[in-house]
């Protein structure tokens, strides 16, 4: 397989953000799609690191560089684990998938203990 040279075109994160944030919805929307720009942000950052092409990726995947375009595309297309699996090999890295508590605000817990479940009632006999 042919030595691919890949030189990703530079992007600001902030400067994108600062720019699109002036924009009436956006934080909203944004905000919205959390998990999903996180994916696609994950993916594109492994494939830099990797020092890959999309075209690269795909011939490694055994799929076509639209295919991957898709998966790298936040909110565009649902990935199956399986594709995710294979994009990660073809990155060379490991899939993981966490799910992470959120943190539950004070007042709320002690609301929750308050009037959770039905108190016991002990009998004297």
């Amino acid at each position: 397989m042919p030595q691919l040279k890949y030189n990703p075109v530079p992007h600001s994160q902030s400067a994108f953000l600062e720019k699109a944030s002036k924009r009436p919805g956006f934080r909203k929307a944004y905000d919205a799609l959390e998990a999903e720009y996180a994916l696609a942000h994950e993916m594109l950052s492994a494939r830099t690191r990797a020092g890959l092409t999309q075209e690269a990726v795909a011939d490694r995947m055994g799929t076509t560089k639209s295919a991957v375009s898709r998966l790298e595309g936040a909110h565009k297309h649902a990935p199956s684990v399986a594709s995710l699996k294979k994009y990660a090999d073809a990155v060379g890295c490991t899939l993981k998938i966490a799910l992470v508590p959120r943190r539950v605000k004070r007042s709320a817990t002690r609301s929750r203990i308050r009037g959770g479940a039905p108190k016991t009632v002990r009998r004297a006999t």
